[in-house]
Order: structure tokens, then C-alpha cells, then sequence
């Protein structure tokens, strides 16, 4: 009788005081700018709509973000980020961010995004700096007799070349781009961590990542967690989740759409291997 009463007073509080709901704001994948052939991954373009739904849910004491992304473009961070900030200050909401595999470079500008960030213990966290990669194909194609004709108004219009020998003066403007970015960054963790941070700058900041359980030592995540038993802990055992963003069915995987099946198939399977690549720099 006992256990039907307790079902029955149970019933009676869901119906008289709903539980709490958190939206969940999954923000998985590669960080890009859309464009022809990009249907995969974060950017702002497929997470403005999200983001504006999961801040809508009026009486969510909360809105909780699932951060699991090697990084990617840095505006698209920036501009995520932004938008998460200016709507929890317009609603008044707490950002609470939850680490999954990985939240390295902008996907850790997406975590300090949150007031608090969780981390599983052995999550990669970190990668403050900026990379840039490139090809050198001179020698092949002097090798195999071709000749590349390219014409430019502006003499820096054709600046790091992959068909041309590497020029210091490229490199250089190249590593200024990057420091200014880089600041960019380094200015962004230390208004969203600010106090927090518990090591000096050539430590945090050069680039290098940690395990959830050194980045806590450091100062850039708040808590050892996981979205469900720390937010059952602040908001009760009833609380409930309504998820937002993240990934569609399988063909939304692969990056096809309706129609057009080869060219999307082709599309999503280069996407893949590019993706695949920002994954393994973290062994994942």
C-alpha cells in the first residue's frame, strides 16, 4: 500500500509542480564555415536556430552544453560563443558546459562559453594556440615538367603558394596572422576563466592539451562531471532534459541531403576524411 501511495503522490507532485527542464545544446564536430559541400559539423549558420530554442525554454533554471569537438575555424567560434553569452545574459540563464571526449581549441573556446565547465577525467582539454598547415608541390611538378601560370593585382595575393618555394617573408605574415588570433583566444579564456586559472601563460597557453583531471589542476575546468548526475545533484532527481542541436539520421551523417545522391555522397565522404584528421591529432 505503502509503494501505491508514494506512485500515486509522485503522480500527483508532476502534475501539480512540473519537473525542471534543462535544454541541452550539443554542439559535436568539426568547427567550420558553411559553404558548397560543407554539411557537417558546428557552425554558426546551423546552430543559430538551437541555440535561439534551447535560451526560449522560459522557466529552465539552466541551459546545458555538450561540448565534443577537436576545433576548427576560430570566427565560428567567436561567433558561437558570443551568441550563447549575449542570450544568457539577455535571459538571465546559467551556461553550464559538460566536456565529452575532446574540447580542444575552438572546441574549448566553446566550453569557456559555460560559467562552469565538467570534464570526464580523461577528456582532452586545451590547445589555447593556432595551426596552420601546408603543401609544398614545386619540386613535384618541376619534376613531371609542368608549368603553373598565375597572374595577380597586389603583390601579396599569391602569399604562401603551395606551387612556389617557401618565402620568409610568407612565414612571417603568416605568424602574425596567427598571434593575432591567437591573442584573440588567449583574451577570450581570460574573460570567461578569469580568477580560475591557476598557471602561468607559457603554460596555458602554448598550444599544449591535458586529461580532464590536469586541466582541473589548472584552472580551465571547474569540476571532474557528467551532464546527468551534476545536474541531477543541483536540480533535483526529477529534472528532465530536452536536447537541441547535434547530429540528424544517417544521411545527415554522411552530409547528404535530399536529393542529388552522388554528389552529395562524394561531398560528405571528403568531409569525412577531413574531419577524421582533426580527430586524430587527439588519437580519437
Amino acid at each position: 500500500m505503502s509503494a501505491f501511495t508514494d506512485r500515486l503522490r509522485k503522480r500527483f507532485q508532476d502534475i501539480t509542480e512540473p519537473p525542471p527542464v534543462i535544454p541541452v545544446l550539443r554542439l559535436e564536430g568539426v568547427i567550420n564555415a558553411d559553404g558548397v559541400g560543407r554539411r557537417r559539423g558546428i557552425s554558426m549558420a546551423r546552430l543559430a536556430e538551437p541555440i535561439e530554442k534551447a535560451f526560449a525554454v522560459s522557466k529552465a533554471p539552466a541551459v546545458a552544453l555538450i561540448v565534443n569537438s577537436p576545433g576548427g575555424s576560430p570566427v565560428q567560434s567567436a561567433l558561437i560563443a558570443r551568441r550563447i553569452r549575449d542570450l544568457a545574459e539577455e535571459k538571465n540563464k546559467r551556461v553550464i558546459a559538460f566536456v565529452e571526449d575532446v574540447a580542444a581549441s575552438g572546441g574549448y573556446w566553446l566550453a569557456a562559453a559555460g560559467d562552469e565547465i565538467y570534464a570526464d577525467r580523461s577528456s582532452i582539454v586545451g590547445s589555447i594556440g593556432v595551426i596552420a598547415a601546408f603543401f609544398g608541390f614545386h619540386d613535384f611538378i618541376g619534376r613531371w615538367g609542368v608549368e603553373r601560370r598565375v597572374y595577380t593585382a597586389g603583390e601579396r595575393k599569391l602569399m604562401a603558394d603551395p606551387f612556389q618555394p617557401e618565402k620568409a617573408e610568407d612565414v612571417a605574415r603568416i605568424k602574425l596572422l596567427q598571434a593575432d588570433i591567437h591573442q584573440a583566444f588567449i583574451n577570450h579564456v581570460r574573460e570567461r576563466r578569469g580568477p580560475n586559472l591557476a598557471a602561468d601563460d607559457e603554460t596555458l597557453f602554448n598550444g599544449d592539451v591535458w586529461t580532464g583531471e590536469r586541466a582541473l589542476d589548472l584552472g580551465l575546468i571547474d569540476g571532474i562531471g557528467h551532464l546527468r548526475p551534476v545536474l541531477r545533484d543541483r536540480f533535483g532527481d526529477r529534472v528532465r532534459f530536452k536536447v537541441f542541436g547535434g547530429h540528424g539520421g544517417i544521411l545527415a551523417r554522411l552530409g547528404m541531403g535530399q536529393g542529388r545522391f552522388g554528389r552529395d555522397l562524394a561531398d560528405g565522404a571528403i568531409e569525412a576524411v577531413e574531419e577524421r584528421a582533426h580527430w586524430q591529432r587527439f588519437g580519437l
